[in-house]
């Protein structure tokens, strides 16, 4: 197989372009670095198509591995044929391989092998041709040896059976046509152990769905419910059509006295053998496509979540809700820095609202605090409602935010969190981080782990590894996608930037604090275990700011500086100028950007990059996602009534729909029916984690909490 040429047709782009990505990847480069800085090498492939390329790389040398494993294999068995090596250099996928290597394969003490044992080969080779003009009784009587425990015909013909049966499930052939007629043709049934017992799985109680049709999260939620005890769960296959394709594969002489066994030896061979590996692989299949598709929803959603705008220039009060414990103020000024830490109990059982009110207006007028951050957790509704008593009691102008705070308690509790917090407690460090995740959500959000972070579903139930890995590419993206102020970027934020890994974070915070501020990037080259490749990934992503090149404060790569200064004479600008704020309109100045590009010794593509920065710096591309919804009442949920239009945040998106925030501290479900007039396949196409929605109340149930809503407000007016 040519990898190569095979990726090119999977992700519709050229030959050449695979090539330069694989010769990249190859030579340690991170996908940030060449989606960003290698543009011209690959015809500016973006980080979504380079990750794919990757992975689907990995895989595919991964089959090409095993086809040689299996290849040497047979062949040291001496069974290597030419047809068989042609079969396996031709497979596509590893279950194919496994599939024509079944029969080679050394295997346990099965039934088959016994009776191999007890010299009943050639009669079950009898039986396979149905050429005998003998009984079978005579045939089989042939080889009764009580020395070798078959003391009847009837033993000597079960074990030739046995023998059969396991032949007939080797065939990798039958394998592969029962394997498809099952994905076309077969059902997923499920039915509850206990029909009474109420639970979040009463749909699929009694439940069927064609293999073929079935949607990831409904495989997602039966594999749940099966593994809570709560579902018993079958495939049903055709098995009616699956005996008769066999039969007529392998009976010759219907009329033969041999047709009956072969029938009796087919129905077992698929029974017992074939049947439950074509379930499990199936249904392994299914799960697994599910998975790859919820982590794909969940890396969107992370992305969606990790790029929401940062709020700068407030002084804020974090807020954790809490009842019995009360709830853990803390105050964080514009820098992220903690000046300030309580606890109030303004909620049951102590219900000290107004002692609490006090103790937040003093700490609102002591610290100018213009933005409350609240918690999503248990009791904020109640705080809430606290809250915007006490902001119509005051003159000053505040308001107030709801933040996922997802993840919170597990950083609180983290050894990160011990160590930049050591004198505080764990609800401390809580409010802090639902303060700092207001302020700078990807700079807060990058030190608790993606899977806690509370935006996919089933995240649980999945295969941690290709989550993990999944998630951390969608940090990674991130993060080099804005870039990080090198002087002020914590260690976990630092780890995730291109070429740096956690040993290097940690020494680049270690040099900043004994050196202080760094004035270049080549002074990284300073850092402990950070060589030449490590800085030529990573330095393109690290801003100075008032440093010595104000190239350093913008994403032009240190390679390009020469390119970037000799642009800037040409067109008669001053490098002091990028500090000030960048040069307005410097693109309209060039006449002809491939001459340009030609005369700097450059790629188009760099020219165009480098002249985007000169003209705003380090721009952020969070500034283009929509702002929070800032708060100043509150709305109960039997306040809602149908037909109500009101704005709301999407906190999470899921295959079926997605949840919107409407400021009632339930989360209300808009089904993907309900989200456009056109018809899409997945709510992505219409929504982000994020987004600010406006939506149209259809049902309230206040006793099951649960709120239906539209975005199709102008059809349903």
């Amino acid at each position: 197989m040519n990898i190569n040429q095979r990726l090119a047709e999977e992700l519709k782009i050229e030959l050449w372009q695979v090539e330069a990505a694989v010769k990249l990847i190859d030579e340690g480069n991170t996908i940030p670095f060449i989606s960003r800085y290698r543009k011209e090498v690959t015809g500016s492939l973006n980080d979504e198509v380079l990750r794919k390329l990757s992975e689907r790389l990995t895989y595919l040398r991964n089959l090409e591995d095993k086809k040689k494993q299996v290849l040497a294999s047979i062949e040291e068995q001496g069974k290597l044929t030419d047809e068989l090596r042609e079969k396996i250099q031709a497979a596509e996928t590893l279950v194919v391989v496994e599939d024509l290597y079944r029969p080679y394969r050394p295997k346990r003490r099965t039934r088959a092998t016994i009776a191999k044992e007890k010299g009943l080969e050639p009669l079950a080779n009898t039986i396979l041709l149905q050429m005998t003009k003998k009984t079978l009784e005579e045939e089989a009587s042939a080889y009764i040896d009580p020395e070798k425990e078959v003391n009847t015909w009837q033993e000597a013909l079960q074990g030739a059976g046995d023998i059969l049966a396991e032949t007939i499930s080797d065939d990798a052939n039958y394998r592969i046509r029962i394997r498809s007629l099952t994905q076309k043709e077969g059902k997923i049934v499920t039915e509850a152990k206990d029909e009474k017992a109420a639970s979040v799985y009463e749909m699929y109680y009694q439940y069927e769905e064609p293999v073929a049709k079935m949607a990831g999260y409904r495989v997602l939620a039966i594999n749940r419910g099966e593994k809570e005890k709560i579902l018993s769960v079958k495939l049903i296959a055709p098995e009616e059509q699956i005996v008769r394709y066999m039969e007529k594969q392998l009976i010759i002489r219907p009329d033969g006295d041999a047709a009956r066994v072969m029938e009796e030896v087919i129905l077992d061979s698929y029974r017992r053998l074939i049947g439950p590996a074509i379930e499990r692989e199936i249904r392994a299949g299914l799960t697994e496509t599910a998975e790859n598709g919820a982590i794909q929803v969940f890396g969107k959603n992370l992305e969606q979540l990790l790029m929401q705008p940062p709020i700068a220039g407030c002084v804020v009060l974090g807020w954790d809700p809490a009842f019995r414990t009360g709830c853990k103020l803390a105050v964080v000024d514009e820098t992220g820095k903690v000046l300030d830490t309580t606890v109030i109990y303004p909620t049951a059982p102590q219900n000290r609202v107004e002692e609490s009110k006090e103790i937040v207006k003093k700490l609102i007028r002591k610290y100018g605090i213009s933005l409350i951050s609240v918690g999503n957790g248990t009791a904020s509704r109640e705080s809430e409602q606290i809250i915007v008593e006490l902001l119509k009691e005051i003159p000053e102008k505040v308001q107030y935010v709801i933040v996922n705070e997802a993840g919170a308690s597990v950083y609180s509790a983290s050894k990160l969190a011990t160590e930049e917090f050591p004198q505080f407690d764990v609800g401390q460090r809580s409010a802090a981080s639902i303060a700092r995740r207001l302020q700078d959500p990807l700079a807060e959000l990058v030190k608790i782990d993606p899977k806690s972070i509370g935006v996919g579903q089933y995240q649980h139930d999945m295969n941690q590894k290709n989550l993990s890995e999944a998630l951390q590419g969608v940090v990674e993206t991130c993060v080099n996608k804005v870039g990080v102020d090198l002087n002020t970027a914590s260690a976990p934020l630092l780890a995730y930037i291109s070429g740096i890994n956690k040993t290097i974070a940690k020494n680049i915070v270690a040099y900043r604090e004994e050196n202080g501020a760094f004035s270049t990037r080549r002074e990284l080259l300073k850092v402990a275990k950070l060589g030449p490749k490590a800085y030529e990934q990573c330095a393109g992503f690290m801003r100075i700011q008032g440093g010595k090149n104000p190239l350093d404060a913008t994403s032009v790569h240190p390679e390009s500086y020469k390119a970037a200064e000799a642009l800037l004479k040409q067109l008669g600008h001053d490098p002091k100028e990028i500090a000030a704020g960048g040069i307005r309109n410097i693109r309209k100045e060039i006449a002809d950007t491939a001459k340009l590009a030609k005369e700097l010794s450059i790629g188009d593509p760099t020219l165009l990059d480098i002249v985007s920065e000169l003209e705003k710096p380090a721009r952020d591309p969070r500034e283009e996602m929509p702002k929070p919804i800032l708060c100043t009442d509150v709305l109960e949920m039997k306040d809602l009534k149908p037909g109500m239009i009101l704005k709301g945040t999407v906190r999470n998106v899921i295959d079926f729909g997605a949840f919107v925030d409407i400021g009632v501290h339930q989360d209300g479900l808009v089904h993907v029916s309900q989200m456009t007039d056109r018809y899409i396949k997945h709510p992505l196409e219409a929504v982000s984690v994020g987004d600010i929605v406006e939506v149209k109340v259809l049902a309230v149930d206040v006793a099951k909490k649960r709120i239906s809503l539209t975005m199709k407000i102008r059809e349903t007016k």
